[in-house]
């Protein structure tokens, strides 16, 4: 990295807690420094101050902080910083205005329609990032050449387009008059089908900049891919930080003299890859710290360790990243910070929020830590400045951070060292709860010492870290333990054995910088030049010559930018990708050809075909090979290589490792003298034992019991980690491995579901994300579900527990069981259910059982799509499954699942499944899935033994059990206090009239309630029954929300209460009674009662507005949001999925290119919302004009009847479906139809509002 002038090169990290500096000096040595990112008593800019302190010590003289530098001896800075993810987080950037089609003013607002927090009555959203819409005059659609149509136009793609209305300037030149009035000067301008027809755009951008607008983000130039909702989303992410980098970047320039004019200043992107200032913008700068530590290990660890692949893990105060390198960068293009889905290339890093200073907690019996975290300010308990205790304080009460080794930056002075006095005090007031607990919970057990109280929340951070790589790794199909751990960071060097035991890895690799591993990485990290543009030409040999011509187009740009960087053309290189898909699916993947050389049949930059297939079946588990691929979009990443390098070389072993000082440090069953060592000290060829400490100025490095450290040739530290000393885990409860099981048994159903989705071929399940995976007891009793979609939490374990009973004996290694009956468990029809029993040597009955649930787009009944609003039987809604051997003795039944999907079409008017091939890849997949269940439980019966595991199934159940009893105590205490009866009540009714009645009966002595339905109507004659099983999910559902806090998701919820449902009623139906609408409407009913009876919140929309498409070619299906109710202390969310359902919805350029509809209007019907003190959310107006005759079945609910409002709160509006037929007749299609659709005809949705809450003249 020096260079012969003998000037000083910085590489600054700037992260959310420390910042980092690395710095080669003139002759070559290195200096690091780490102080603190925000430090206002004592500088205004930490990079500035971390280069005015080494050129300080380096000059030998006082540089005053007042002063700009002087930058005649700098040659270069580098810099990662988190400017742009602060601002995000925080909220922070610049005042920008959108510029959108008309009819689509609210979809970045309503995005995906998904909520974050499924249990969080309140909704809470990231806000929108800009604060006011202008509808633009303009409008483009795909051409299909219908008649009257105008001539067609060539977009990017090579795809023909019709302008069916040209933007407006005129009428849009006063509108912005207005926004400059207003004092707004940043847009984002977005518009359908921009990213292959951008003229409208740059219309409206030239327009905005002669008026004198500052900065203006055309999303066809900031990211031109398809899918309006993320590319919206990163235009207005461009918008609101680039300027707020650009000021920053302004400011630091400031410092220095000359303004930097001479310095070559690069930044960070998210992608890995270095830009000049002048080209570094907002929206690829959100990862820019963390991308500088994927390239400092990828550049270091993973040469070192010869190729093998390596996790990276980077603990920082805040959070902790997690990323793999296995040779080449991996790339997102898809992701969302801060609640802000961001479609630009950025590496692929997992954050969870487990940190040094993530806070610690004692909640119901678990030992909770994160994701509240101390940030910097005022920092842990120990940084003397009256924080809240964390995982910091933890490591130093056990002896693991030595207070000496830290810098003296702390205190309200910034000159005092870490204070143990401060972190115990704040320990033990957790240490008091925590054996008050044991003492009077319901397992007695002795009390634990500080020290036990500590190590416990250290080895549940260690578990909750773990997650994210097992997600990273196991659930992508490769092993974790066939890695090396590359720890940096300044806290995870406290952590990484214990990361690696757990895991299996034999190897930790610790950078002799690793506690500024991301400044390293900027140091090492070359500069980058991307060029992409959208595409939508199939792959096929016709196309590779223009393929060929466009790639070739994007390379010249790259060399030439880089080139203008002063890089001859020997240092850049440049790789192709393509963006590839099978046709009629979402899944596109980038390729790169570089490992698959051209061939006689393939274009000339490359074989991406083949590169495609091989990652596909690598990633999903299979191909496609009947399906044609479609290029997406077309990028080249050209690449300016820097050339530099460290010259640091480190000193040779000279005599035995010197020992610095002893200490104590607390490992499981004790305190154990401790040798510590100073890594300066160190030299080649050391070898240590541990456990011992190894400190340099910016990391502590634990080596634990049994492991054993050397040194490496070039200085670094790596880890020979031994298995872990057998500690004895008994069934009796401890507090601290029920925190670790939690961590566990949750792990186990979300890598479940990762393997749905990844294998999963179908838009429902891999897009939509319709399914849910869980992991039942013995007894078929719910352990753990990851919280997918919410109308199947409760009903599954009914489904397993329903078969146990069924199949007695009949239960057999290799068994796979397929069922979907509603008195079976089932919910409606096409959730098809997979369970696999999981048998255990020496035992004859299944030690647990998996299951996944999807829905499936089509399996027969009477209409496309399987969701009939007219059935009136259960025949009618599909293929029906009781207990059905889907894989017998370790064989896929497929000739018998097919005759039986196949089935319906024997009955008169009903057809059989219209979709065969991917209801049987969808089927494969689930069994996939509840294969990785198996092994995964098989990995933890091995590491605790069967009776361990299955105790604590039973004390995590009691673990719900008791937050549960906790709510109800807490309820009935409150109406006590009153002087209200322990007795609540609510009736609702569904569009036809038929009530349902709940009371709530509440014991406060038992922490107990009987929940009676008694009264509640009898089943219809149509299809809103629903089956007992989504009563039980209804109600789950509802506790968990009622709770208001994390806790584990399982049968212990219901044990405290009874549930009273008549028989023959509409909740607990005959067998053969049709229930599609049951699922989907009358559920949400249910939660609107019970939640009622509460009084938790006014009613959400109560439906999810199910909307189905089809005829002979083509078939979609939909269910679209509405308003969420408000509740004491929020408004209801607007245009949100809720309760019992989370799908995402289509986003419309990829509707309009799939299906034969224009979306004409997608936004928020202002004021459906109920007034109140706290207004109910508005529902949605959604507007599809048809372009081809096709069947359209509508299902929907509160069509008659209101969302209600609660204390004086007034409901929310009804919702109403409208067909506006060619010829300008209006037909109100009432809640539940199908009806014939022909071009030129518009279905008009509009969705119910939630209720308010409270008085409105309050």
């Amino acid at each position: 990295m020096g260079s012969p002038e003998g000037r000083f090169h910085f590489a600054i990290d700037r992260g959310g807690t420390f910042t980092d500096v690395f710095a080669q000096c003139p002759g070559g040595h290195v200096r690091v420094l780490k102080l603190l990112s925000e430090d206002p008593a004592n500088y205004v800019d930490a990079p500035t101050e971390g280069i005015r302190r080494i050129l300080e010590q380096e000059g030998g003289m006082v540089l005053p902080r007042d002063r700009p530098l002087d930058t005649s001896r700098i040659a270069s800075i580098r810099m990662g910083t988190t400017v742009a993810t602060n601002a995000l987080l925080e909220r922070q950037g610049e005042r920008v205005a959108l510029l959108v089609s008309r009819g689509f003013r609210d979809l970045l607002h309503m995005g995906t329609q998904a909520r974050q927090d499924l249990f969080d009555l309140a909704v809470p959203m990231p806000d929108v990032l800009y604060e006011e819409v202008l509808e633009v005059d303009e409008r483009v659609v795909l051409y299909r050449g219908e008649p009257g149509a105008g001539t067609p136009v060539k977009g990017r793609t090579g795809d023909l387009l019709e302008v069916q209305q040209p933007v407006d300037l005129e009428g849009l030149r006063g509108k912005l008059e207005g926004l400059l009035s207003r004092g707004i000067r940043s847009l984002a301008v977005v518009f359908m089908h921009s990213y292959t027809w951008a003229q409208h755009e740059q219309q409206v951008g030239t327009l905005a900049k002669e008026m004198g607008f500052t900065h203006v983000s055309l999303s066809s130039e900031v990211m031109p891919m398809v899918r309006i909702v993320p590319r919206g989303h990163t235009a207005c992410a461009d918008a609101y930080l680039t300027p707020a980098i650009q000021r920053y970047m302004q400011g630091f320039c400031r410092g220095f003299q000359g303004q930097l004019k001479d310095v070559q200043v690069l930044f960070m992107r998210s992608d890995g890859g270095l830009a000049p200032m002048d080209s570094f913008n907002g929206s690829r700068a959100v990862l820019s710290g963390p991308a500088g530590g994927v390239v400092g290990y990828s550049a270091t660890t993973y040469r070192a360790e010869g190729g093998q692949p390596v996790i990276g893990f980077d603990m920082g105060g805040t959070s902790t990243d997690v990323s793999r390198y296995a040779g080449e960068f991996e790339h997102v293009f898809e992701a969302s910070t801060a609640g802000v889905t961001l479609q630009a290339p950025q590496l692929d890093i997992n954050t969870v929020a487990a940190g040094g200073g993530s806070r610690l907690f004692f909640r119901s019996g678990l030992f909770v830590v994160g994701p509240e975290s101390a940030g910097a300010h005022p920092g842990p308990a120990c940084y003397r400045k009256g924080g809240p205790v964390t995982v910091t304080d933890a490591n130093l009460v056990l002896g693991r951070l030595l207070p000496s080794s830290f810098p003296c930056i702390f205190g309200p002075g910034e000159d005092q060292p870490l204070s143990p006095e401060a972190s115990r005090k704040a320990l033990e007031a957790v240490a008091t709860e925590v054996n008050s607990f044991l003492a009077n919970g319901p397992c007695v057990a002795s009390p634990l010492s500080l020290e036990e109280v500590a190590m416990g929340f250290v080895r549940v951070a260690n578990e909750a870290m773990c997650r994210p790589i097992r997600a990273l790794t196991q659930a992508r199909g490769h092993d974790p333990s066939a890695h090396v751990l590359a720890c940096f960071g300044g806290a995870g060097g406290q952590h990484a054995c214990a990361i690696a035991r757990a895991l299996g890895m034999d190897t930790v690799h610790i950078h002799r910088h690793s506690g500024l591993l991301s400044a390293l990485g900027l140091a090492l990290a070359d500069v980058v030049h991307e060029a992409q543009e959208p595409c939508s030409l199939p792959y096929v040999p016709e196309t590779f010559v223009q393929l060929d011509q466009r790639l070739s187009r994007l390379e010249e740009q790259c060399v030439e930018a880089l080139q203008a960087q002063g890089f001859p053309r020997s240092q850049v290189s440049t790789e192709s990708f393509l963006h590839l898909r099978y046709q009629g699916t979402d899944c596109a993947l980038m390729v790169s050809a570089h490992q698959h050389p051209a061939t006689a049949r393939s274009p000339r930059a490359g074989d991406f075909g083949a590169a495609f297939v091989e990652r596909y079946m690598r990633e999903f588990g299979f191909i496609i090979p009947e399906r044609p691929v479609v290029v997406d979009d077309v990028r080249v990443r050209g690449t300016g290589h820097s050339g530099l390098h460290l010259e640091d070389t480190p000193k040779t072993q000279t005599g035995p490792p010197p020992v610095d000082k002893m200490t104590q440090c607390y490992f499981e069953g004790g305190y154990q003298e401790t040798p510590v060592y100073l890594l300066g000290e160190l030299g080649y060829g050391h070898k240590l034992q541990g456990p011992c400490l190894i400190i340099d100025s910016n990391s502590t490095i634990l080596v634990e019991p049994g492991c054993q450290a050397e040194v490496t040739e070039t200085g670094d530290i790596r880890i020979s980690v031994g298995a872990e000393a057998l500690s004895i885990v008994g069934a009796q409860l401890d507090p601290i491995h029920l925190s670790i099981f939690s961590h566990r048994f949750m792990s186990i159903a979300e890598q479940m579901g990762r393997i749905l989705q990844r294998t999963a071929i179908s838009t429902n399940i891999k897009e939509r994300l319709d399914f849910s995976c869980a992991l039942f007891g013995p007894d078929g009793g719910l352990v753990s579900n990851a919280p997918h979609i919410p109308v199947h939490l409760g009903a599954m374990q009914e489904t397993v527990q329903f078969q146990i009973q069924h199949l007695g004996a009949d239960l057999h290694p290799g068994d796979v069981l397929l069922s979907n009956h509603p008195s079976a468990g089932g919910s409606h029809l096409p959730d098809l259910t997979v369970i696999t029993p999981v048998f255990w040597p020496g035992q004859m009955r299944p030690v647990f059982y998996v299951a996944s649930r999807g829905h499936h787009a089509d399996i027969g009944g009477i209409t496309p799509g399987s969701m009939p609003p007219h059935s009136t039987t259960l025949q009618q809604e599909g293929a029906v499954f009781l207990s059905f051997k889907l894989v017998q003795g370790g064989v896929f039944q497929e000739e018998a699942v097919t005759e039986a999907l196949r089935a319906p079409g024997k009955i008169t008017g009903c057809s059989g499944t219209r979709n065969l091939h991917d209801n049987l890849s969808d089927l494969r997949a689930q069994v996939a899935a509840n294969q990785k269940g198996i092994q995964l439980v098989g990995e933890l019966i091995g590491q605790y033994g069967l009776d361990v595991v299955q105790a604590y199934m039973g004390h995590i159940q009691a673990n719900a059990e008791l937050a549960v009893r906790d709510m109800l105590r807490a309820f009935g205490t409150s109406r006590q206090a009153k002087g209200l009866p322990l007795e609540v009540s609510a009736e609702d009714h569904m569009d036809d009239g038929s009530p349902i009645r709940l009371r709530v009966q509440i014991n406060l002595s038992q922490g107990s309630a009987v929940f009676d339905f008694t009264g509640t109507g009898p089943e219809v004659f149509g299809n809103l029954n629903a089956p007992r099983a989504i009563t039980l999910s209804a109600l789950i559902y509802c506790l968990r929300c009622l709770v208001g806090r994390d806790i584990p998701l399982n049968q212990g919820c219901l044990t405290p209460v009874r549930v009273v449902i008549p028989r023959g009623s509409i909740l607990d139906p005959s067998p053969e009674a049709a229930v599609v609408g049951g699922n989907v409407l009358t559920s949400q009913r249910v939660v609107d009662v019970i939640l009622g009876a509460f009084g938790a919140c006014a009613a959400s929309q109560g439906c999810m507005n199910n909307v189905t498409l089809g005829n002979a070619h083509m078939g979609y299906y939909e269910t679209v949001a509405g308003g969420a109710g408000a509740g004491p202390g929020w408004h209801g969310r607007s245009g949100v999925h809720s309760h019992m359902t989370n799908t995402r919805i289509t986003d419309p350029e990829i509707l309009e290119s799939r299906y034969p509809v224009i979306l004409r209007r997608f936004e928020l019907r202002l004021g459906s919302g109920g007034r109140g003190r706290f207004r109910g959310g508005d529902g949605v107006v959604r507007e599809l004009l048809f372009r081809e005759e096709a069947l359209l079945s509508v299902l929907t609910e509160r069509r008659a009847f209101q969302p209600y409002g609660l204390h004086g709160g007034e409901p929310g509006t009804r919702g109403l479906n409208l067909l506006i037929r060619k010829d300008g007749r209006t037909v109100n299609l009432g809640g539940k139809t199908s009806v014939p659709v022909y071009p030129g005809d518009v279905f008009c949705l509009h969705t119910p509002g939630g209720g308010g809450y409270g008085d409105p003249q309050d």
